[in-house]
């Protein structure tokens, strides 16, 4: 916004008044997935979008990509609604074991893009590289001219799951894509019967979208300060959730905003959340709370590395569907410690995923993002991760794909094998599920929350592999988030409605703040935040700050006129100076001939400020030396009252007005209005 406008005092405070309405905040929710959010805010006419997840669920719904064809897959048999059916729709719905599944390539349902338009968003804060996903639908071939900041690990790591993702997919093409399926819904069986926006789901973006959107980002450390168009000072600092993660802190010279998304208070390999930063907040933003609330993420993790040995000691080998960052890296350090310590240190462990190489090789450069306790490791100097050990001494293994060059020499069983996707959608981690599922030695043990593990399995059913859920989320549960906030003690706390209800697996389990005032909203919900500002800072130019002079009006109280050209630049006020604006025309003399009119900005230079009290006596002498006489006084109900029987006019003093009844020429009220001006004081 670049405009410049005059104002003097008076008007430059009507001006911040009327307009209060201008520093309203407002916050638009775009996505009911509660662990991959996407807000954006409103303030001072810039939009604010914070994260921006994809809800990757949607894809449970799809058959799954193998690499080759699957005869089982093939064969299922097609789903023909009961009534209303559509000849044209035939091959589109497969069954199997009574769940209905669509035979095409799998789509993702992206933050809602009608409740504000893509191209309007000014910055793009990202608070960790799982709520990044959508960045290449939002700013590509969107027309969208912002900017992205996100911390160095956000973007690399980022980088690394979208590549993984679009690799999956593109390695895996099908024919043709379904779509008449979505104009069925109401004949279809749950859950796609309860498909939210289904014509709006997008199938994956290209490596080209991928590189556009990430050519965007600009890089932030901890603590760094970013002036956003003069509107606010956002300031990432560290969440304690993942490598790089990072809580917002939007701070202005009048109001504090906290966004927290993706938090832990649990010592992990990430550098620990930094509270004192998000203490006192005008406003505190929570989501991002755990998708596991009822299980201890370390129990889980013992019962993952007892349930791994047990499937090794059957002779059998375990899939661990997982990320290519993150809770990933533990579990080579648990897993291998624990197999050390159950005498099974020979069973090779395998990392698939397209991105493997760079994903182990860019962890171990992240000191200054690490916790201490890997921080020390790096200035011994030693690994901070211990899988870094494992590589060089052949204990874990990468590679790009099952048919990666060199595998099939390594690869042996009984093993342990990492690879994406925790769908089971695509990527390599369908064809292990091809390839172990009939043997009840083998198992699969789910470690991510984002999938219901029952669903991730129903397009392979029956299958006779074991299958454990050990979910191992290390973000805020509700005990620990209600501790934070009362921490944290924010004048008022905004989360999703659903923290607000008993979790379904756990009747007792969330937000309760009694103390606090809560601000609740739902998925495509526009709320007001209470952030109602009627003023504004307005800096003054040197130049001008040194001509002003103040008159004392009242005991310690100052005033002084100031009259300057109000300029409004990228959301910054400042008065400048008025250029000289009254020049004769060369050629002219000083008569005025052809003199250029005198600007507001002139006419407003000689424009007094009367105030003070009417010393009446004085008054009366004034009105008798401008030629005024026959003057009646009359002091009744508490008012005084001035009858100029010549002029027929009546001139009413009241407590804070003055009103001049004037029955004879216009001329004699004005002549009046001067001679009462003059008797007050004036600056």
């Amino acid at each position: 916004m670049r405009n410049a406008n005059s104002y003097n005092c008076n008007q430059i405070a009507t001006q911040r008044h009327s307009d209060w309405q201008f520093f309203k905040m407002r916050l638009y929710c775009l996505s009911g997935d509660l662990a991959k959010p996407c807000y954006i805010i409103t303030f001072k006419g810039l939009r604010i979008m914070l994260d921006c997840g994809l809800t990757e669920q949607t894809v449970l719904n799809f058959l799954p990509l193998p690499f080759v064809q699957s005869l089982k897959l093939s064969n299922l048999p097609n789903f023909v609604p009961s009534s209303d059916h559509d000849p044209q729709m035939d091959g589109e719905l497969k069954e199997c074991c009574g769940r209905v599944f669509v035979d095409s390539v799998p789509e993702f349902n992206l933050p809602m893009d009608k409740m504000l338009d893509f191209s309007e968003i000014d910055v793009i804060l990202i608070s960790n590289y799982l709520n990044m996903l959508a960045l290449p639908y939002i700013t590509e071939n969107t027309g969208f001219k912002g900017k992205v900041y996100a911390t160095e690990p956000t973007l690399q790591i980022g980088r690394f799951f979208l590549e993984e993702l679009v690799d999956y997919i593109e390695v895996s093409p099908k024919a043709c894509t379904a779509r008449l399926w979505k104009d069925k819904l109401h004949l279809l069986p749950s859950p796609l019967s309860e498909a939210f926006r289904a014509k709006k789901w997008r199938t994956i973006f290209s490596l080209k979208d991928v590189q556009g959107s990430l050519s965007k980002v600009t890089i932030m450390g901890y603590d760094e300060k970013l002036d956003i168009l003069g509107a606010f000072i956002a300031t990432p600092v560290s969440s304690g959730y993942c490598l790089g993660s990072s809580n917002w802190v939007l701070s202005t010279a009048h109001e504090k905003i906290c966004y927290v998304s993706g938090s832990s208070t649990l010592t992990t390999h990430p550098r620990p959340i930094n509270q004192s930063a998000l203490k006192h907040a005008d406003v505190l933003i929570m989501t991002g709370l755990t998708q596991a609330p009822t299980v201890n993420p370390d129990t889980k993790l013992g019962e993952l590395c007892m349930n791994v040995a047990l499937t090794i000691r059957n002779n059998g080998s375990a899939l661990i569907p997982c990320y290519p960052s993150g809770v990933v890296y533990d579990l080579f350090e648990c897993l291998t410690q624990n197999l050390e310590n159950a005498g099974l240190n020979n069973v090779p462990m395998f990392f698939i995923s397209p991105v493997a190489d760079s994903s182990l090789a860019y962890s171990n450069i992240l000191a200054e993002w690490l916790s201490s306790a890997k921080q020390n490791k790096v200035y011994l100097p030693d690994d901070p991760f211990p899988h870094a050990f494992y590589l060089r001494n052949s204990k874990l293994k990468h590679y790009n794909h099952v048919f990666s060059e060199g595998f099939s020499k390594d690869f042996r069983q009984p093993c342990v094998v990492f690879c994406g996707h925790p769908s089971l959608r695509f990527g390599d981690a369908v064809h292990f599920i091809e390839m172990w599922g009939n043997n009840p030695n083998n198992s699969i043990i789910f470690t991510e929350p984002d999938f219901p593990y029952l669903q991730v399995l129903a397009p392979f059913q029956p299958l006779a592999m074991k299958a454990f859920y050990c979910p191992i989320d290390t973000s805020l549960n509700y005990q620990q988030a209600n501790k934070l906030i009362k921490e944290l003690k924010p004048n008022v706390l905004v989360i999703p409605d659903a923290y607000t209800k008993p979790h379904p697996t756990a009747p007792n389990l969330f937000i309760e703040q009694p103390d606090k005032k809560i601000i609740t909203f739902k998925c495509g919900e526009i709320i007001r935040l209470p952030l109602k500002r009627k003023l504004d800072r307005i800096y003054i130019a040197s130049e001008l700050a040194q001509k002003i002079t103040a008159r004392e009006v009242a005991a310690g109280v100052s005033l002084s006129t100031l009259t300057g050209v109000l300029q409004v630049k990228d959301k910054v006020h400042c008065i400048q100076p008025c250029a000289d604006s009254i020049k004769d025309e060369p050629g002219t003399s000083g008569s005025g001939i052809n003199a250029v009119a005198p600007s507001k900005e002139d006419v407003l230079k000689n424009v007094k400020y009367e105030y003070g009290t009417i010393d009446v006596d004085a008054l009366m002498k004034r009105l008798a030396q401008d030629g005024f006489s026959n003057i009646k006084m009359d002091r009744s109900g508490g008012n005084l009252t001035l009858q100029l029987v010549n002029e027929d006019t009546t001139i009413k003093f009241e407590d804070n007005e003055t009103h001049i009844i004037c029955g004879g020429k216009p001329t004699t009220r004005l002549k009046l209005r001067d001679t009462l001006l003059k008797c007050l004081q004036s600056f």
